[in-house]
């Protein structure tokens, strides 16, 4: 298994031109650092625009850098329509980002907390409204997020699937609770959305997560409603340290474009 603190991998990317604000938490009891991109016609039009939420979403040794740069280079190409990109820095990933375990040996990689209900309403009832207030926004929002971020991502889809319109999710981290998530997949997929939404997910050759992906994959063959479009992609060249990096791009374009 992976560890829920250290699995992020660590590059040294061009920082973005971005903005930053802090806002207070009542529901992870915390002051959160925010960081917002913005496409680059944001400002020489008044259009509004749909918004991605990122999970590892800060500045040093986080995802926020990389993610923006490929997401301004897709909407130069034209790959996919411009959107604003909002990253949320860790504090306590580990608490964050993982649900409920009943499981004794999973607290040896992150705290048997269910933080993730705490951090999901931050999210929905305290950031989302702020970055509506601040920013030209759509209705429309997603999530980004690799191995336990990507955890939080299934679990969201599972648990609370009207949160997002999009999801994405790279290497979760389904070991968690002894498989929870996928053993209780067909249950929770009868807690189907009255709207249209999309999920990409990937799974690596890594063995604690391969074996965990493609079950979620079999399931969704059987029994996914027809307002989920989805689609996974299997890659068994891809390492968990390589397979964000590997995937983002596909990801975004095909998220971003289905219909």
């Amino acid at each position: 298994m992976l560890s829920c603190k250290n699995d992020v991998p660590q590059y040294n990317d061009s920082v973005p031109v971005h903005d930053d604000f802090k806002i207070e938490s009542k529901f992870v009891n915390e002051t959160r650092v925010i960081n917002v991109w913005t496409p680059p016609n944001y400002k020489a039009t008044n259009d509004s625009f749909p918004v991605l939420y990122m999970p590892d979403g800060g500045i040093v040794q986080e995802d926020f850098p990389h993610i923006a740069n490929t997401i301004a280079k897709l909407v130069e190409n034209k790959s996919i329509p411009p959107i604003i990109l909002v990253g949320i820095e860790n504090t306590d990933r580990g608490r964050d980002l993982s649900g409920a375990s009943v499981i004794k040996e999973d607290e040896q990689y992150c705290p048997l907390t269910d933080g993730a209900k705490n951090y999901r309403a931050f999210i929905l009832e305290e950031l989302v409204p702020e970055i509506n207030k601040k920013y030209r926004t759509t209705e429309e929002r997603g999530i980004i997020g690799e191995s336990l971020a990507g955890l939080f991502v299934v679990e969201t889809l599972l648990l609370n699937p009207n949160t997002f319109d999009f999801y994405i999710a790279m290497d979760p981290s389904l070991w968690w609770n002894n498989r929870h998530l996928v053993r209780k997949a067909k249950v929770f997929l009868e807690n189907t959305s009255n709207k249209k939404i999309r999920f990409w997910f990937a799974g690596s050759a890594n063995e604690t997560i391969s074996p965990h992906t493609n079950n979620l994959a079999k399931t969704l063959e059987n029994k996914a409603s027809k307002n989920l479009v989805w689609k996974y992609s299997d890659e068994p060249n891809e390492k968990h340290n390589t397979i964000f990096r590997a995937t983002k791009e596909k990801a975004l374009t095909w998220i971003l474009n289905v219909k």
